[in-house]
């Protein structure tokens, strides 16, 4: 008897530990997106075919809920069998304010139905033909069922008037209504872009300070960025954030303090000496500046936030903006991407990365393992903890490389398995281009330098890999997620005017 009881007290215990160590940061705003759904048809059938309109609407109401189980608002604008309903229904297409516009082909129909929306709604228009019956039923087919089947016939036609009227479909989806798990992804797929559209043209990204000395592939015009993306770049000063950290708030820091330590692990130092154990004043500088972050961040409306600010020696300015890393951590993981070294164009991969919900850590390339064929990718921070493998650790560092100041760092791996890279380069005309890369996260001792480090393995091989992704031009940093999703980026790209090279595609 006391053998079952041990045997399930130790149980319980490892699924305590597993569950602190798959502890999660929560979203401080869910994730959504306005979807628009329009079915298209013809009028002239209802008159002929008693009860085919009927058969219609069902369709359209089954495609609205399949949609809606993932994730995102939907907009019917109903069935438009006509000129005239085409252009009442672009009106309230225009006043939803949509993200993304799905047109269910659920028969033939026109391509005036289409060509008012092809020509004034500026957002990705999804074509979709979804047929209910796997197969004609040849021998007792009639007109009707045939018509209830014909998802396919118009979309040539409706492709040829968006080319005509210069603003091509976003993308096609072929398959079957029920029991197809392949159209139900690309529907999947189409839902996350939208999220990301979502939030990066509603995004308040603040920018504050300059960039690291001499990293010239830091440097983006913030008008650049709002017209590509649609994000307003909030222009901040550290004395915003300074002045939350001065005042004293204790109950606000002792509750940051259980909240770091109830994330984090501090072990002791093993082979780096300028590292610690975490100390009781990291923790605390740690905390309080995490509090001013939060503060900051809510007073001025920011979704996100890249920065780089070094401050006069021995100041408490100099204190505070050496020490967000604990607290950007933080933030990340929560859906507000914090991009160090003042890379904004980062801060925006990230936020790509996080909306569609694959994580999304700042990271570079560190030194190559040859005999792993590995990488080591990470960074000194910031990090979304939420894609950590295991519970991660906060250390003591006694100085920055490279930077001035000394405090808390955060050290974990990323989850192995499946890795998606993105980094987002200015080429010379100006214009932004996205570099995406898919590898996996592979087994490994990473270094205990209180920076997170996970083995990357990429095709063909490290060094082949290294010099193809090298020679697109990509910013040196780059946002880190879990999971294959370049092409969900690629879609991003496509929607935004972006040129997009997936380094390890065909390698």
């Amino acid at each position: 008897m006391k053998k079952a009881i041990i045997t399930i007290l130790l149980a319980a215990v490892v699924v305590l530990q597993a569950f602190g160590a798959n502890q999660t940061v929560p979203r401080r705003k869910p994730l959504t997106a306005n979807v628009g759904i329009v079915g298209v048809g013809l009028d002239t059938y209802w008159k002929q075919f008693d009860g085919l309109r009927g058969v219609m609407m069902d369709k359209l109401a089954a495609f609205d809920k399949k949609v809606k189980t993932n994730g995102v608002k939907t907009f019917d604008f109903g069935l438009v069998d006509n000129a005239v309903e085409a252009r009442k229904a672009l009106e309230k297409m225009k006043a939803a304010d949509l993200d993304i516009l799905f047109v269910d082909m659920v028969t033939y129909a026109t391509s005036s139905t289409f060509m008012p929306i092809a020509r004034e709604l500026k957002v990705p228009v999804v074509l979709v033909a979804l047929q209910p019956s796997e197969a004609m039923p040849y021998k007792k087919a009639t007109t009707f069922i045939q018509l209830c089947n014909d998802d396919v016939c118009a979309v040539p036609e409706f492709t040829d008037v968006a080319i005509r009227m210069g603003n091509p479909v976003a993308d096609v989806i072929i398959g079957k209504r029920t029991g197809d798990t392949r159209a139900d992804a690309e529907i999947a797929k189409w839902c996350s872009v939208a999220k990301v559209l979502h939030d990066l043209r509603r995004a308040r990204i603040g920018l504050m300070g300059h960039a690291l000395e001499n990293m010239y592939d830091m440097q983006a015009d913030p008008t650049a960025v709002a017209r590509t993306f649609g994000s307003h770049v909030a222009l901040c000063e550290p004395d915003e954030i300074l002045k939350h950290y001065l005042k004293d708030d204790p109950a606000a820091v002792e509750a940051m303090k259980k909240r770091i330590l109830s994330f984090f692990d501090t072990p002791d130092p093993v082979s780096d000496p300028i590292t610690t154990k975490l100390t009781d004043a990291d923790l605390d500088t740690a905390a309080r500046a995490a509090v001013a972050l939060e503060k900051f961040a809510a007073e001025r409306s920011l979704d996100g936030f890249a920065y780089y600010y070094e401050a006069m020696p021995d100041t408490q300015m100099r204190k505070l903006v050496t020490n967000f890393i604990v607290g950007n951590s933080l933030l990340t993981a929560a859906g507000f991407p914090m991009c160090g070294e003042f890379d904004i164009k980062n801060c925006i991969a990230m936020m790509i990365m996080d909306r569609l919900d694959i994580g999304g850590s700042f990271a570079e390339f560190h030194p190559v393992d040859f005999s792993r064929d590995t990488v080591l990718v990470g960074h000194d921070g910031p990090h979304h903890i939420n894609i950590a493998d295991g519970k991660p650790v906060l250390r003591s560092l006694k100085k920055y490389h490279g930077k001035p100041g000394s405090g808390a760092g955060v050290e974990f791996k990323i989850k192995e398995g499946p890795i998606t890279i993105l980094s987002i380069g200015v080429k010379a005309d100006g214009s932004f281009k996205f570099v995406v890369a898919e590898g996996e996260s592979t087994a490994g001792d990473v270094p205990p330098t209180g920076n997170t480090n996970t083995h990357g393995k990429f095709k063909p091989d490290v060094r082949s890999f290294l010099r193809n992704w090298c020679l697109e031009g990509p910013t040196h940093h780059f946002a880190l997620g879990i999971g294959h999703h370049a092409d969900e980026i690629k879609k991003v790209a496509k929607v935004l005017g972006i040129e997009c090279v997936v380094v390890t595609d065909n390698k």
